[in-house]
């Protein structure tokens, strides 16, 4: 029987195995890690062979191709000594597509992918259509279509998992946009960057739809590089500045608040138009979902100070639609693991509608020199950056968290850092 190997042992890679048993295959799974017991109990239950701590060379050497993770880089030492052997490695949503027989539809993008792939999955269910949805969003894609045939699969997809594809080819693909995130990757350059984001749609032809922005400067750049044959659709921001206008004339009404969920909304729209919805259940859609966690969550309102939590901002990028979102004076708690950021672009709206900046961080110099002068205060510790926060508040404003940063300096991920958060603001009384 044809052998694969699996590099990495988490969601994607387990998922991957699945799918190759699935389809014939004999899958061995590889992680330079410890894999967690919860996927070791699915490769056991399925035996599938695997091994931890460590790659073995000489077996995955014997794979007809490799399927890799996306948090595995391709710089690896196993990744390129597979390279340089001459085997195929080829990225998860890659094999999957190989075996899908429905539609994809596709999100990607610096910010609000995991929003827009979110409210798009809704919106469909909801009008009782055939989908799932996966990729970066939680669920394998390849462990998705191992065990059901969705007619639709919505994916968000982020710049890693595009690294390694050669003939995903999406339905309904879109870059929502392209700003600096994740540039350790590539270089720390801005066009390899975006060359990744645009394979989304590299393989798409004349019966497939690119959605873009049409006012997002490194999407204009490689433009020019897409397939002439697939149907582009610019998005014009102008199109919906206050609001997203039905076909009466009235405003669509949608649930999630800031300009940068009315463009997320509409890149929605869009996708329901294309695959057929009427403007109602477009509506009904729109204006009945519920964001994940950390991402602009209210987590309670005390003494008339609203507290949010938007621990998934972890760029620059994603605090300016926060803060542009906001309505009300900001007590605005900021700070992690610096990627190279340039803050001194937030200091218009910080000028607008901060009153106080509280740095939450294992490091919080660069953000003290960046906002020397202002109303700042500097802690480690999340329980403090509240009660400090809380000093500084009156009755209408709102204790934001948007970190700006990532969250390894001081917790496990952003979810824990939101979460350590909300248990806190919980607890005030």
């Amino acid at each position: 029987m044809r052998q694969i190997g699996i590099i990495g042992g988490s969601e994607s890679g387990v998922g991957a195995a699945l799918l190759a048993l699935k389809e014939g295959f004999i899958p061995f799974v590889s992680d330079f890690g410890r894999i967690n017991e919860s996927y070791k109990k699915v490769l056991n239950e399925n035996s599938v062979e695997f091994e931890e701590s460590g790659h073995t060379f000489e077996r995955l050497s014997q794979s007809e191709f490799i399927v890799k993770s996306p948090g595995v880089p391709t710089t690896a030492p196993i990744i390129q000594k597979l390279n340089d052997s001459g085997l195929s490695v080829i990225s998860e949503i890659e094999f999957g597509s190989r075996f899908y027989k429905g539609k994809i539809l596709a999100i990607t993008g610096s910010n609000g992918k995991t929003t827009t792939a979110g409210l798009l999955f809704h919106t469909l269910e909801k009008a009782g259509v055939n989908v799932r949805i996966g990729g970066n969003y939680g669920y394998s894609f390849a462990g998705i279509i191992a065990e059901s045939s969705p007619e639709y699969i919505v994916l968000e997809i982020s710049s890693f998992q595009l690294d390694d594809v050669d003939t995903f080819k999406p339905y309904i693909s879109t870059i929502l946009n392209i700003t600096p995130d994740h540039l350790d990757r590539y270089d720390f350059n801005m066009s390899k960057y975006a060359q990744a984001k645009f394979k989304i749609c590299k393989f798409q032809d004349s019966n497939d739809y690119f959605l873009y922005n049409a006012h997002d400067e490194e999407s204009k750049k490689l433009l020019s590089s897409v397939n002439t044959e697939v149907n582009k659709i610019a998005i014009d921001t102008d199109q919906f500045q206050s609001g997203i206008v039905k076909s009466d004339g009235s405003l669509m009404q949608v649930a999630l608040k800031g300009k940068h969920n009315l463009y997320n909304s509409f890149v929605v729209k869009i996708y329901a138009e294309l695959i057929g919805l009427t403007e109602d259940q477009i509506e009904a859609g729109l204006s009945t979902f519920v964001n994940l966690p950390h991402r602009l969550e209210i987590v309670r309102q005390l003494d008339g100070v609203t507290y949010i939590n938007d621990s998934k901002a972890t760029n620059v990028d994603s605090v300016f639609y926060a803060l542009d979102a906001m309505t009300t004076s900001v007590v605005w708690i900021v700070g992690g693991q610096d990627k190279g950021n340039d803050y001194s672009v937030l200091l218009p709206l910080i000028d607008e509608k901060v009153k106080a900046i509280i740095c939450l961080g294992a490091d919080n110099s660069k953000l003290l020199s960046v906002f020397e002068g202002k109303d700042i205060a500097s802690t480690h510790n999340v329980e403090d950056a509240i009660k400090m926060a809380r000093s500084k508040s009156q009755v209408g404003d709102t204790i934001l968290l948007s970190p700006a940063c990532a969250s390894f300096d001081l917790f496990k991920n952003y979810m824990d850092r939101g979460d350590q958060f909300r248990n806190e603001v919980n607890k005030l009384k």
